[in-house]
């Protein structure tokens, strides 16, 4: 089904699915630290601001080949992200969730002063994506870099996956759930928090230098604390502690604003004032879906998912 997307929709809405897939390893690694870890960080859009500018960056003036600029960007990220994850050694909670909206500040603060970054104008340009001889072409752009973010999407989510059937991703899910319990059967929980923000934020950071190639400009204004409050809900909406349900939520989000001025639309004749007011609607929406998620449903939708698979493997049997 997901090979046939480009075949059945237009270039709107593979933008909007290519996207989501972006959004997808993001939310990934943001899962990996909170719903695994059991760490809570707001910083997801500065993390990002460092995947997509040093890619962009390595890329653009330093003539690293686009593997390379990617995967340096990953591993910086991650070394940015071990670094402001030293606070978790001593914080919790929302005292943690502070000093990682701090990192989200300090990060902004950097990209929007330091003329080094932007040369002065403010953003990046990044040239069209070219690998192996392979270049994305503008006639089939989007159906192109959505095959290209697919198959990275799928490796991720695989890694993710595989990474909590280690011991280190064990770990992770052992300070999550009792940390006193973990360090007294021998879990290092300083190793455990910094790896774990390490590993979390190179995802981001891939999300990030993918977010960078595939719009081809970089700019501050994509990553303000706006979307470190959209991939936190990406994944109360798909589901704390669920791989799976990092991709369901970001697709959610990514679509709801869509499908909120499509209903808009819709009921205009009736209710015109939805129209008129439609950005205060959109706020609206987004905070009563995450509402409505926390009180009704708070695994998310892969619980949800789960819970449909389960009736018809044994319908029609209610146990």
């Amino acid at each position: 089904m997901l090979v046939l997307i480009p075949l059945v929709f237009d270039n709107y809405w593979m933008a909007l699915f290519n996207t989501a897939l972006i959004a997808s390893i993001g939310a990934i690694g943001l899962n990996i630290l909170v719903g695994f870890t059991g760490q809570i960080s707001l910083g997801q859009g500065g993390f990002l601001a460092v995947g997509a500018f040093t890619s962009a960056i390595l890329t653009d003036r330093m003539g690293v080949p686009v593997f390379f600029s990617i995967l340096g960007a990953v591993l910086l990220t991650a070394a940015v992200g071990m670094i402001f994850g030293l606070p978790a050694l001593r914080l919790k909670g929302l005292y943690l969730a502070i000093a990682t909206l701090a990192s989200q500040m300090v990060i902004i603060f950097i990209v929007r002063r330091w003329e080094f970054l932007t040369e002065g104008r403010g953003f990046v340009d990044v040239m069209r994506l070219e690998v192996f001889g392979f270049s994305i072409t503008r006639a089939n752009f989007e159906q192109q870099w959505y095959m290209i973010l697919l198959v990275i999407t799928i490796i991720a989510a695989f890694i993710a996956t595989n990474i909590f059937r280690t011991g280190v991703g064990r770990s992770f899910m052992a300070v999550r759930d009792q940390d006193i319990a973990a360090s007294a059967i021998g879990v290092n929980l300083t190793r455990a928090k910094i790896t774990a923000f390490g590993v979390s934020n190179g995802f981001v950071g891939l999300a990030g230098a993918l977010m960078a190639h595939y719009t081809e400009i970089v700019s501050w204004e994509r990553f303000t604390l706006d979307i470190s409050i959209q991939y936190l809900a990406m994944i109360i909406v798909g589901g704390l502690g669920s791989v799976a349900g990092s991709i369901y939520g970001a697709t959610f989000i990514t679509l709801l604003p869509v499908l909120t001025r499509m209903a808009a639309d819709e009921l205009g004749g009736v209710a015109p004032a939805l129209r008129q007011q439609l950005p205060a609607f959109e706020h609206a929406i987004f905070g009563l879906t995450i509402i409505v998620f926390l009180i009704f449903e708070p695994k998310g939708l892969n619980r949800i998912w789960e819970r449909i698979k389960e009736y018809f493997r044994y319908w029609p049997f209610r146990y």
